[in-house]
């Protein structure tokens, strides 16, 4: 296991060390608590873009499910006729220069890989910059949107929004509810009272601080022919590799033995890149991959491989509450 996991591990199961930390934590604290009053007292170089510009992010490190739920939002926009863009960071891309517009063919490598996936399935318009202001100002200057959806960025004080959506692990929760590096959360945990909607994903059922949004396994895609099969082509109880390096393999391991199959799991670090050694497992079964690795992967993929593709399901208060802040940001749409 490594420090990373032995870290995080201490964040949601305890550890009594984790008190020698507590000096750092008020540090941080310290520092994000400035730049975020800083941002409220409209100090410093703030860009406001000029549609609107909504950003999904989370205070705790590790996945979400933020990239599901930011397809579903770029499909459900436009399906109320609304031309939608997207903002990244673009993390552990190395792209040519910056800011960067994302397509479809490009390498993960080259676009990150959230970014590559979500312009892939969509092929939305989405541009990539460490700087998320200096991506947006890009964006609205090659495209004439509506909205721009910001992936990730709920820190990013230099750009303004109008919406603030955070996601929560429903399994895992917030673990300590401390602060880095003493916990898993980016800002301390009064920030959610401050945003405009909290999701928790795979919850049950809506509650009083926010809402279901439950992620859905739609099909298994093969890598290297693109064919799309139904979830049953594995009959019960088979035997795959599951490959996730994602945030929180877990979860996709889960979601899997969901499924019947006896996932043989295989985690690796979150946005990992990938080599055929790598993946080369023992017995020769199937290989099962999120989406977002399987973008790493088809260049070398065999058949056999496949991604399990899977979409959003938010609960039906949410779909409401949204519809009621797009009617508000965009009166003209409504």
């Amino acid at each position: 296991m490594s420090l990373a996991d032995r870290l995080q591990q201490a964040w949601y199961q305890g550890h009594p060390a984790l008190a020698l930390l507590k000096p750092l934590e008020a540090l941080y604290r310290g520092v994000v608590t400035r730049r975020r009053q800083r941002f409220l007292d409209g100090e410093g170089d703030i860009y406001r873009p000029s549609v609107p510009l909504i950003v999904v992010g989370n205070i705790t490190v590790g996945g979400t499910g933020k990239t599901p739920l930011i397809l579903w939002l770029i499909e459900h926009c436009r399906a109320r006729g609304l031309r939608v863009g997207v903002v990244s960071r673009g993390y552990g891309a190395n792209p040519p220069n910056h800011p960067w517009r994302v397509e479809g063919g490009q390498s993960a490598a080259e676009a990150g890989d959230e970014p590559l996936l979500i312009v892939e399935r969509t092929g939305v318009p989405l541009m990539i910059d460490p700087q998320r202001a200096t991506a947006v100002q890009a964006l609205l200057e090659s495209e004439p949107l509506d909205l721009v959806l910001s992936d990730d960025g709920l820190q990013h004080y230099r750009l303004a929004r109008d919406l603030e959506l955070v996601l929560v692990d429903a399994t895992r929760g917030l673990g300590n509810r401390r602060c880095l590096p003493a916990g898993p959360l980016r800002e301390p945990i009064e920030r959610l009272g401050e945003v405009d909607a909290v999701l928790y994903n795979g919850a049950a059922a809506d509650s009083a601080d926010g809402f279901s949004f439950r992620l859905q396994p739609l099909a298994l895609v093969e890598l290297c022919s693109n064919q799309v099969f139904p979830l049953d082509h594995f009959p019960a109880g088979q035997s795959v590799h599951a490959v996730a390096g994602i945030g929180n393999p877990q979860r996709f391991f889960t979601t899997l033995e969901a499924l019947h199959w006896r996932a043989i799991a295989h985690p690796f670090a979150d946005h990992a890149a990938f080599t055929p050694e790598q993946l080369a497992f023992s017995p020769d079964l199937p290989v099962v991959m999120t989406e977002k690795d399987a973008v790493k992967c088809r260049a070398f993929a065999p058949p056999g491989w496949f991604y399990l593709k899977v979409q959003a399901s938010p609960s039906d208060a949410f779909v409401a509450w949204f519809d009621a802040q797009l009617a508000r940001m965009l009166p003209t749409h409504s």
